[in-house]
């Protein structure tokens, strides 16, 4: 179907029962007999007699004039996403029946195609830190915090995708806006930009650390000329490789890109675990190559006692377990873009979607981490790829690992950059037409801002923490648990489900304080620490 001219008037004899509007702004309109799948949105100026609306239609607004004429399937319908300025929450309980089962656009990402891009928004760099993690809680309290963390992902991910059908949008932003106001999209446009820059900033750091060892290693030399400088090398790749895919329109494009550096995560795993078996423990004195990265703890390798794995363990560094696995499943920024983009979608198939992803990243995370600390035991860094440096110093089988891990977190980028731009588009107007100069505009803003971070950044350790501590617990536990006891209107407060929510809701903001506050006591004693050495020389 084609758009609908500007000035078309409709005749006040096509109104439908049970219309439903929710913006003064939205005029889509679907005639008798055309296929749902195949409508297009009408111009948002497309005017209608006043006299079109129908007696049971529910409106949040005067002037709303998007309508279904008769014969055409309530559970096929779709909607124009509007500016969330002039949207208001539909509080009408009968029209909980399943109304936003499909909606915008038709999708185009098969169910494989979206299961590489999920995976792939869920993994990236925090793989690598988990090793680190699992050292520092013993491996039964990793396992069972890495079980509980993925449960709780995944229930996010049902309360979000109930939420959308239910409140009626696909986008973050307008369910924050539709529950809370100005503060509910507000909150939703942080803590997804937060976490994103959070990921993009610690794709990148691995690319400022790595790429220059790689070079290094192909050229066989150890200068400092200005191409093995990490940060140049940084700005090269986000402008050759990073800019180019985070241009593309269509988010289903990007399956490809994911299909392959999900292989190169695979790769590295696998490595990972026949490293472990050549890899000696203890460590021959001559075997150690380079010293234990400032941040950890100076660890005797070779002492009998450190290669036996322990069970559980409560340190300084404990803290920061939680917060590096929340950080390591959040994607559920990506979960309602990929929604919109899947074929053929309803909530149930992208529930399984999510749990096969799900599913893949635990099993992968359980043996990386696992694999990776029996090889180092506590002598593992926050991250797990440079703790192999202290043992060689040319490795061909690490230096392809290497290469892979960096190809993967870079094209990992532009899948995570998506949501941040979907994100800021919101916030300029969602209501305006696709515009080229805006879309690249926002994307190469947004790429310089991080790779200004990148160059300033500390330590991954402290992304993760931080991070994961913040944005992530807010998007996993917070955010979707709110949004569902708001605007899931069917279900009282004393259903099994709302009280679950609850319950999450409560989780999530005990998980936030008590992480922030344990790290931030860290770093204060860190930096007294670090002063009192200071001092002394």
């Amino acid at each position: 179907m084609n758009k609908t001219p500007a000035n078309t008037k409709t005749s006040r004899f096509d109104r439908a029962p049970d219309m439903d509007c929710s913006s003064s702004n939205s005029n889509q309109y679907m005639p008798p007999k055309v296929p749902l799948n195949g409508m297009n949105k009408t111009p948002a100026n497309t005017k209608t007699s006043r006299f079109d609306r129908a007696p049971d239609m529910d409106c949040s607004s005067s002037n709303s004039n998007q309508y279904m004429p008769p014969k055409v399937p309530l559970n096929g319908m779709q909607y124009t996403d509007v500016d969330a300025e002039s949207q208001n929450f539909l509080s009408d309980h009968q029209l909980g029946k399943k109304k936003y089962e499909a909606e915008y656009s038709p999708g185009s990402a098969s169910f494989g195609m979206s299961v590489f891009n999920l995976g792939n928004a869920i993994m990236g760099s925090g793989i690598l830190g988990l090793s680190y993690a699992m050292a520092n809680t013993g491996i039964a309290m990793f396992v069972i915090l890495l079980v509980a963390v993925a449960i709780f992902s995944l229930y996010s991910v049902h309360l979000l995708l109930k939420t959308a059908n239910e409140g009626g949008s696909l986008v973050y932003e307008q369910l924050g806006y539709k529950a809370f106001g100005i503060p509910g999209k507000l909150a939703a446009s942080c803590s997804i930009t937060m976490q994103n820059f959070g990921a993009m900033a610690s794709y990148l750091y691995i690319v400022k650390y790595e790429l220059p060892i790689v070079i290094k290693a192909f050229l066989d030399s150890n200068d400092n000329s200005w191409y093995t400088n990490g940060d140049y090398l940084v700005l090269i790749v986000t402008m050759a490789i990073i800019l180019p895919l985070s241009l593309l329109r269509n988010l289903g494009y990007l399956g490809y890109t994911s299909g392959f550096s999900l292989l190169c995560m695979v790769f590295f795993l696998i490595v990972v675990i026949y490293k472990k078996f050549q890899i000696p423990c203890p460590l021959p004195e001559n075997f150690i190559n380079i010293t234990v990265n400032v941040s950890q703890p100076q660890v005797n390798t070779t002492d009998e006692e450190c290669c036996k794995p322990k069970y559980f363990v409560f340190n300084s560094q404990t803290v920061y377990a939680v917060p590096i696995l929340t950080f390591a499943f959040v994607c559920h920024p990506a979960i309602l873009p990929m929604y919109e983009e899947l074929k053929d979608r309803s909530r149930r198939k992208m529930q399984n979607v999510a749990n096969v992803s799900f599913l893949g990243m635990f099993v992968m995370y359980l043996l990386a981490a696992l694999f990776g600390y029996l090889t180092f035991n506590e002598a593992v860094e926050p991250e797990l790829l440079h703790t192999y440096s202290k043992v060689y110093n040319f490795d061909v089988v690490l230096l392809i690992v290497r290469f892979a891990v960096l190809t993967a977190v870079t094209l990992t980028v532009p899948v995570v950059l998506f949501p941040i731009r979907t994100s800021v588009n919101q916030l300029l107007g969602a209501s305006k037409d696709f515009s080229w100069p805006r879309h690249i505009c926002i994307t190469v803003a947004l790429l310089v801002c991080v790779n200004i971070l990148v160059i300033f950044v500390p330590t991954i350790r402290d992304i993760f923490g931080f991070i994961g501590a913040s944005a992530a617990a807010m998007l996993i536990f917070i955010l979707p648990s709110a949004f569902y006891i708001k605007l899931v209107k069917k279900e009282s407060m004393k259903s099994v489900q709302k009280i679950g929510a609850t319950l999450f809701l409560i989780v999530g903001f005990m998980v936030m304080i008590c992480s922030m506050a344990l790290i931030i006591a860290d770093w204060i004693h860190n930096a007294a620490s670090s002063g009192e050495h200071a001092d002394g020389h």
